[in-house]
């Protein structure tokens, strides 16, 4: 059997949650009409057919396929399961929190900006869920063995930039800051679940 065919789920299911999120935005950024930034526009933005004719549906795609590839990935997170029982606690909580969080990601491409109402509720929804992944996951693996601390750390700094965008939820950059910011915690435990701390 090939070596890559016994990689654990939560990496594999990681590499695709990366690459659908930023394949599938960067092409739509590609075939935005007008300049696009993040001081002056949302992510979301991009899924508007009003602004992005031509580029809304492969954004609107791209969060539907990357919400589909966080269910295996914290399906995953089971690696981690260790005998302790606190420990195996808030790793379930973080998984089930982490479907609802996939869950919202999916629900913000099927009701894109062209259903704002909707939109918005989804989008607030995911981006909670997102800060409580982020916290669960940092308390349940901070202090495992095979977890790399410095990962550990930068999740803490990932949960922080959340906190503030929730709170101060006004500006484009923070938005952006926050999605690209938990792209890389996703990358880095996908990293650590198939290289453990030794």
């Amino acid at each position: 059997m090939s070596k890559n065919l016994r990689w654990p789920i939560l990496a594999v299911a990681g590499i695709f949650v990366v690459l659908f999120y930023c394949a599938f935005t960067f092409t739509s950024i590609a075939l935005f009409p007008t300049a696009f930034s993040p001081i002056d526009n949302w992510l979301s933005d991009l899924g508007n057919s009003s602004f992005n004719p031509s580029g809304a549906v492969f954004y609107n795609v791209g969060c539907i396929l990357t919400g589909l590839a966080l269910f295996p990935f914290f399906a995953g997170l089971y690696k981690w399961y260790t005998n302790e029982r606190h420990r195996k606690v808030t790793i379930l909580a973080t998984q089930v929190v982490g479907f609802f969080s996939a869950f919202s990601l999916i629900m913000i491409g099927v009701f894109s900006e062209d259903y704002m109402t909707q939109h918005v509720f989804w989008s607030n929804a995911f981006f909670v869920f997102n800060l409580i992944v982020l916290i669960l996951a940092n308390i349940s693996l901070m202090t495992h063995s095979k977890f790399r601390r410095p990962i550990g750390y930068y999740g803490l700094i990932v949960a922080l930039i959340n906190v503030l965008f929730v709170v101060f939820s006004n500006t484009p950059l923070l938005e952006w800051f926050t999605v690209f910011t938990a792209l890389i915690y996703v990358a880095l435990l996908s990293y650590n679940t198939l290289n453990p701390q030794s």
